[in-house]
């Protein structure tokens, strides 16, 4: 049976803002938790590409050192930051489902038993 992994706005919002904050630097946390409670290949996937952004993008930054600023690595972060978010909010979480709705009360009573016509 594969898990389900939902998630309201709220959570949505938060993990997107989890990324933003951190200005890409943990982007790969949100896909490392739905990886590990989900456990589906394309989540591991979506992680390692995070983290392999990282790996790529730390280093890259720090040897530019201080000057100008590097406009291919900003324009990388950046859609990497858009990338991440727009995965956080339409495309990792699975919809929620509607839940069945549950009646408190009384129960109502059984229906009386249909008589036989033809036993009079």
């Amino acid at each position: 049976m594969e898990r389900r992994l939902e998630a309201g706005w709220f959570q949505r919002i938060a993990w997107a803002v989890l990324v933003w904050a951190s200005l890409g630097l943990l982007a790969w946390v949100p896909f490392l938790y739905a990886a590990i409670r989900r456990g589906r290949p394309s989540d591991w996937g979506a992680f390692g590409s995070f983290v392999l952004y990282e790996c790529v993008t730390l280093p890259w930054g720090a040897a530019r050192g201080e000057g100008a600023g590097d406009p291919v690595l900003g324009a990388v972060v950046m859609l990497s930051l858009l990338t991440a978010t727009g995965l956080l909010l339409f495309a990792l979480f699975d919809r929620r489902t509607p839940q069945r709705a549950t009646v408190h009360g009384v129960m109502p009573a059984p229906p009386p038993p249909q008589r036989n016509p033809y036993m009079r």
